[in-house]
C-alpha cells in the first residue's frame, strides 16, 4: 500500500490509464520504485489481476540474486508462460539456447531483435503486458533485452510495468537512465505509510473507531512499512483470541518473522548490517559499524540508509526492541558470540565506558581475557547504582572466569557473593563451597572476613565459618597483618554472638567493641560486626541492657545500609528489641526500611520486615506481627533464610497463635528446618514460639518440653538470660495449666530473685505468682503487675493481668470493679487481634458494639460522669478515652502526635479534676459511651 487508499487509487488508475493506451497501440512503460516492503508486489499483483480481468495477454517473472549470473535468466521466465503460444515459447527457447553464450555484442543484439520481433508479433489481436518484479536483481542480458524491448513498443500494443529498489548496483545506472529517457515512461514512487494511511489502512479490517485508537502505536512501531503493519495487527489479534485484553498493539511473533523477511528481501549486506546494529545498540558511528562487519564505510553507511527507508530503523536504532531480539536470536550463536566479542575489544580500544564493553563481553556468553576484569568489575559496579542486579553478578561471574586463582579472584567471588544475597541468600549458596576453601589458604582479603562468615553462618554451615576463622587466625598469626588479626577478631565475636557453643573453637577474642586488636586499622565491615556482636552480647551474657542501647544506637547512627552492613545493623536492632526499647527499634527500623523501600535489595527489606515483625509481637500487634513476617517471607525463599528461619517462624507462629489461627500455625511446624539452627540463638527464638503454640493447644507436656530444652542450652551456653528468652516465665505457666502451682510458683520466685529487672516479665511473673496465691494476697501482686505493665509496650501482657485483676475482683464481691477491669481487658485484648484471649474474658462480649453498650453505667452514674467530662478540656478527654481503653503512654503519643510528656501532664490534670490516683480508675469513673460521646 502507498502512503493512503487515495494515492494507492491513483496508482492503480494510472496503470489502468497506461493499459487503456496501449490497448489503443500507444506503447507505455511504467517504473515503480520503492524501498523493500513498500508494496511494490502488492501493487504489481492487485494490478495484474485486473489485466486478466480484461483479457489482455499477461507475461510476468520476477527478478532473483541467485539468478543473476544466469544469462537471459529474466527472459526465459518471460516466455515460459502458460499464456505464451506454444509456436512463439519454442522459437524464442531454441534462440536462448542456441544463441545465449554469444560473445559480441552485435550477437547478442541480433538475439535480442529476433526475440522481441517474436514478442511482437503476438499483439495483433491482444494487447501485452509485461509486468517484472525486483528487476534490480535482473541479469545484465536481461535488462539490455527489456531496454531494447522498451524502446521498440512505443508503436505497439505492449504495456511493460517494472518494480525497483531505489539501491540500484553500480552497472544499473545506465539501464535505469535510458529507461527514463523513454518519452512513453513513467515513473511511480511508493512511500511507507503516513499515520493517516495506517488509520486507512486498519480501517479495511476493523471500526474507524478502533483503527483511529490504534494507528498511533501501529505507525510508530511499524514505521507505515505495511508488511510490518500486517504482521503487528496479525500479533493483536493473535493476543485477543487468547482472551488477553490488549489496550495498544504489540510486537510479537509475527512481527519479528516480518522483519527478518524485510532483511532477507533486501541487499545481501542489509541482513549482516542489521546485526552489528543489533549487536552495537545503534548506527550512530558507521566507522566502528564498518569496523565491526569488516565492511567499508560507503557500504555501511548506504546499508544503513536501506534499513531506515524500509523503517526497520529509526534514527539510527531499531524502532523496537522485539525486531532488535528477532535479529539477533536469528544470529547463529558462534557468529553472534564473535560480534559481541569483537565488539567489546573495538569499544574497549574507542574509549566506550566500563558498562557498554561489560555489556557485549556479557553477551558474548565467551571466555573472557584477562585484561576484561577491571572492566567487568568496575561496570559490576556501576549495575548496582542502577539497580541492574542480575547484570552486575554476570559482570562478575564473567570477570571470575577470566582471572587465574589468587586473592584477586578470590576478592570477585567475595563481592560475587555479597551482591547475590542482596537477591537472596539462596542465590549465593553455590558460591560459597569455593569461597571457603579460599579462606582456608588465606586468601581473603581482611574487608571480606566479616561478611563471608556471616553469610558462611546465616546458611548454616557453622563448622566451615569456624574453620574458615581459625584458619585465617593461624594465617595473620605468622604475618604482619593487623587488618587481618582485626578481621579474625569481628569474626570470632560474630560467630560466638550468633552460635555460643562455637566459643571454645574459635581464637580468643576481646570483650570490647574492637578486641584484642583495639590499635590494628579496622575496616567498616569488621567494625560493624565486632560492635554489633558486643552490643547483642551486651545484653545476653554480660545484661547490661542499658550499655546494649547505648551501643547498638551508636551502631546504627554510625554505619550506612549496605551490604556488608546490614546483618550487623539487625543484630543492632535485635539488642534494642531484647532490651526493651522497642520505641527506639521501631523507630530505627522504620527509617532503615524507608531507606531501601523504593530499592530492589529482597534481602535487605526480608530481614527488617522480620525485625518488624518481631517488634510488633513484643507490642501485642499481632496482626502486623503476622503481615510483616509474611511479607518478609514472601521476599526471598524459605530456603534462603538459612538459620534466620528460626527467628522469623518464631514470630510468625506466635502471632498466628495469639490470634487463634491454630491451623496456620501447626502448618508453619512441620516446615523443614536447617540442622544447625539449635546451635544458634534463633533457635532458642524458635523453641519458645513452639511451646507456646503447644501451650495454646493443650500440648502441655510437648510444651513443657520445649521450655526446658531452651532453658538447658541457655545454661550451656552461659546465656541464661529472660531477655533472651523467658523459658521459667513459660515452664511455670505450663505448669499452672498441668495442675502444678508449686512448681509454677518455684519457676517464677526463682526468675525474680535472677532478675534482670525488666518490667514486661516482671509483670508477667508477678500474674504467674498471684494465680499461685490464696485470693487476698492475689489482688496485690496483679496491681502492681498492672501498673508495670501500664507503662510498657506489650498490651496482651496487660490485658492478661487486667483480666486477672478483674476476675479477682468479682471473686471478692466487687462486681461493678470487676467488670470494668474485664471489659478493659477486652478491649486492649482486642485492639491486639487476640481473640482467643477476648473469649476467655468476655465469651458473651464477641462484639465491639455489644461491649460498647455495656459499658453504660444506668442512672447517677451516668450523670456525674457527663459532669466530670465536662470539666476536661477537649484534648484532655482524648487522652482520657486512650489511657481508659488500654493505650500506653507512648501509643497515646503516637495515635494524637504529641510528645509523652504532654500526654504525661495531661493524665496528671485529668487524675486531679476527676478525682482519681491511676489511669485504671478511669473507666470506674467515667463511662465509656460518655467519654466517646464528648469526642
Amino acid at each position: 500500500m502507498p502512503a493512503n487508499l487515495f494515492e494507492w487509487e491513483n496508482h492503480l488508475s494510472a496503470l489502468r490509464e497506461m493499459l487503456r493506451g496501449a490497448t489503443q497501440g500507444r506503447g507505455r512503460l511504467a517504473l515503480v520504485s520503492g524501498a523493500v516492503a513498500s508494496g511494490k508486489t502488492t501493487l504489481l499483483n492487485t494490478f495484474a489481476e485486473q489485466a486478466i480481468e480484461s483479457g489482455e495477454l499477461l507475461l510476468e517473472a520476477t527478478g532473483s540474486r541467485a539468478e543473476r549470473d544466469l544469462p537471459f535468466g529474466i527472459v526465459r521466465k518471460i516466455f515460459d508462460n502458460g499464456a505464451m503460444p506454444a509456436d512463439v515459447r519454442s522459437e524464442v527457447i531454441a534462440l536462448l539456447d542456441g544463441n545465449a553464450l554469444e560473445s559480441t555484442a552485435a550477437g547478442r543484439m541480433r538475439v535480442m531483435s529476433q526475440i522481441s520481433s517474436a514478442l511482437l508479433r503476438m499483439v495483433d489481436d491482444r494487447t501485452l503486458v509485461v509486468l517484472v518484479d525486483d528487476v534490480h536483481c535482473g541479469d545484465d542480458q536481461s535488462l539490455q533485452f527489456l531496454l531494447h524491448l522498451a524502446r521498440r513498443v512505443r508503436q505497439a500494443k505492449v504495456l511493460i510495468v517494472l518494480t525497483e529498489s531505489p539501491r540500484l548496483r553500480q552497472e544499473q545506472f545506465t539501464f535505469h537512465a535510458e529507461l527514463l529517457r523513454q518519452p512513453n515512461c513513467v515513473r511511480m514512487r511508493l512511500h511507507m505509510l503516513t499515520e493517516s494511511g495506517v488509520a486507512e489502512a486498519l480501517s479495511g479490517t476493523l471500526s474507524a473507531t478502533v483503527a483511529a485508537r490504534l494507528a498511533p502505536e501501529c505507525h510508530r512501531v511499524s514505521g507505515g512499512n505495511p508488511m510490518l503493519l500486517r504482521a503487528l495487527l496479525e500479533d493483536w489479534r493473535t493476543v485477543g483470541e487468547h482472551g488477553e485484553a490488549q489496550q495498544r498493539p504489540a510486537p510479537g511473533e509475527a512481527f519479528a518473522h516480518a522483519v527478518l523477511g524485510c532483511l532477507h528481501r533486501g541487499e545481501p549486506e542489509a541482513l549482516e548490517i542489521a546485526r552489528g546494529v543489533a549487536v552495537l545498540g545503534d548506527a550512530r558511528s558507521p566507522r566502528l559499524l564498518g569496523q565491526l562487519l569488516d565492511l567499508g564505510a560507503n557500504t555501511v553507511q548506504q546499508g544503513v540508509q536501506d534499513l531506515h527507508q524500509c523503517a526497520i530503523l529509526e534514527h539510527n536504532a531499531f524502532r523496537d526492541e522485539v525486531a532488535r531480539t528477532a535479529v539477533l536470536d536469528a544470529t547463529p550463536a558462534t557468529a553472534r558470540g564473535a560480534l559481541h566479542a569483537r565488539a567489546a575489544r573495538l569499544l574497549h580500544a574507542d574509549g566506550a565506558s566500563a558498562l557498554d564493553v561489560a555489556r557485549q563481553l556479557v553477551s558474548a556468553r565467551q571466555d573472557a581475557e584477562r585484561w576484561t576484569v577491571p572492566v567487568l568489575r568496575e561496570a559490576a559496579e556501576f549495575a548496582l547504582v542502577e539497580e541492574e542486579l542480575e547484570f552486575a553478578l554476570r559482570c562478575l561471574e564473567c570477570a571470575h572466569h577470566a582471572c587465574p586463582p589468587g586473592p584477586e579472584r578470590t576478592a570477585l567471588k567475595a563481592r560475587l557473593v555479597s551482591i547475590a544475597w542482596r537477591i537472596g541468600p539462596a542465590t549465593a549458596e553455590s558460591h560459597l563451597p569455593e569461597l571457603t576453601e579460599d579462606a582456608g589458604r588465606g586468601r581473603l582479603a581482611p574487608r571480606d572476613v566479616a561478611p563471608i562468615t556471616s553469610y558462611l553462618a546465616w546458611s548454616g554451615r557453622l563448622d566451615a565459618a569456624a574453620g574458615a576463622v581459625s584458619a585465617l587466625a593461624r594465617s595473620a598469626a605468622t604475618g604482619d597483618d593487623p587488618a587481618m588479626t582485626a578481621a579474625v577478631s569481628a569474626s570470632a565475636q560474630w560467630l560466638t554472638m550468633l552460635s555460643p557453643p562455637l566459643r571454645d573453637r574459635l581464637p580468643t577474642v576481646g570483650t570490647g567493641t574492637t578486641g584484642a586488636t583495639a590499635g590494628a586499622p579496622r575496616d567498616m565491615a569488621d567494625l560493624a560486626h565486632a560492635h554489633a556482636a558486643a552490643t547483642l552480647s551486651a545484653v545476653l551474657a554480660e545484661g547490661q541492657a542499658d550499655r546494649a542501647v547505648i551501643e547498638a544506637e551508636r551502631v546504627l547512627q554510625r554505619y550506612h545500609l549496605s551490604d556488608s552492613t546490614l546483618q550487623p545493623l539487625v543484630v543492632a536492632l535485635m539488642a534494642l528489641v531484647l532490651a526493651g526499647r522497642l520505641d527506639l527499634a521501631l523507630s530505627w527500623c522504620e527509617r532503615l526500611q524507608g531507606e531501601c523501600s523504593s530499592r530492589r535489595v529482597p534481602t535487605w527489606q526480608a530481614l527488617l520486615s522480620a525485625v518488624r515483625a518481631e517488634i510488633a509481637l513484643r507490642q501485642g500487634d499481632l496482626q502486623v506481627a503476622a503481615h510483616q513476617a509474611r511479607t518478609a517471607m514472601s521476599r526471598i525463599s524459605v530456603q534462603g533464610w538459612g538459620v534466620g528461619l528460626g527467628l522469623l517462624l518464631s514470630t510468625l507462629i506466635q502471632a498466628e497463635t495469639g490470634m487463634g489461627h491454630y491451623d496456620e500455625a501447626m502448618a508453619l511446624l512441620e516446615q523443614p528446618l536447617p540442622e544447625e539452627l539449635f546451635q544458634t540463638l534463633p533457635g532458642l527464638f524458635y523453641l519458645r514460639a513452639r511451646g507456646r503454640c503447644h501451650l495454646a493447644t493443650g500440648r502441655y507436656h510437648a510444651a513443657l518440653g520445649d521450655f526446658m530444652a531452651a532453658g538447658e542450652l541457655m545454661g550451656a551456653w552461659r546465656m541464661d538470660t529472660p531477655l533472651l528468652t523467658p523459658w521459667r516465665a513459660d515452664a511455670a505457666e505450663t505448669w499452672l495449666a498441668l495442675g502444678d502451682p508449686g512448681r509454677a510458683r518455684a519457676l517464677a520466685e526463682e526468675q525474680l530473685r535472677l532478675g534482670p529487672e525488666d518490667a514486661r516479665l516482671r509483670g508477667a511473673l508477678l500474674v504467674v505468682l498471684a494465680r499461685t496465691d490464696e485470693l487476698k494476697r492475689r489482688v496485690p501482686r496483679l496491681k502492681e503487675a498492672v501498673e508495670i505493665l501500664e507503662g510498657g509496650d506489650d498490651r496482651i501482657q496487660l490485658a492478661v493481668a487486667l483480666g486477672e485483676l478483674g476476675r479477682a475482683y468479682r471473686a471478692l464481691g466487687d462486681f461493678n470493679r470487676g467488670r470494668v477491669l474485664v471489659r478493659k481487658a477486652w478491649h486492649v485484648a482486642k485492639t491486639c487481634g487476640a481473640d482467643p484471649l477476648c473469649r476467655e474474658l468476655m465469651p458473651r462480649h464477641a462484639d465491639p458494639g455489644e461491649l460498647a453498650a455495656a459499658a453504660a453505667q444506668p442512672g447517677q452514674a451516668t450523670t456525674e460522669a457527663q459532669r466530670d467530662v465536662e470539666a476536661l478540656t477537649e484534648a484532655e478527654v482524648r487522652i482520657a478515652v486512650l489511657a481508659a481503653h488500654g493505650n500506653t503512654n507512648r501509643e497515646i503519643a503516637s495515635k494524637l502526635f504529641v510528645t509523652v510528656s504532654t500526654v504525661e501532664q495531661h493524665l496528671t490534670r485529668i487524675y486531679r479534676k476527676l478525682n482519681v490516683k491511676r489511669r485504671r480508675d478511669l473507666p470506674a469513673k467515667l463511662s465509656d459511651s460518655s467519654l466517646t460521646g464528648t469526642v
